[in-house]
């Protein structure tokens, strides 16, 4: 089971970028899914979440420039990102509930991280 990250990319300040994120493996079930980032010399925060039923959290920077969406028949976490600046530059990891065959309960992974940088 594993969670594989894409989409990040070099962007100028005001452009867009899309990431996506796919669960795969032996997967029964999954709970909320998150968006994190990390920038250099600072702490992981949260982008942005949505539970299994859709509901979704901003962090206050990025309301009204994100969008976090779920596709539920492919595993697949999304985080629309527009208007980009330059403080978003970071790595972005994302990160789920999931339950694994098998297993008796949800257990949360991450991500490998893929790389935002907004030139300005």
């Amino acid at each position: 089971v594993q969670l594989q990250a894409s989409g990040g990319g070099l962007v100028q300040a005001g452009g867009s970028l899309r990431l996506s994120c796919a669960a795969s493996g032996s997967i029964l079930g999954i709970h909320d899914m998150a968006w994190h980032r990390q920038a250099p010399g600072k702490q992981r925060e949260l982008v942005a979440g949505i539970t299994s039923g859709g509901s979704t959290n901003y962090a206050d920077s990025v309301k009204g420039r994100f969008t976090i969406t779920r596709d539920n028949t492919r595993n697949t976490v999304y985080l629309q990102m527009n208007n980009l600046k330059s403080e978003d530059t970071a790595v972005y990891y994302c990160n789920a509930d999931l339950l694994r065959r098998f297993a008796a309960t949800y257990y949360n992974y991450w991500g490998q991280g893929t790389q935002v940088t907004v030139s300005s």
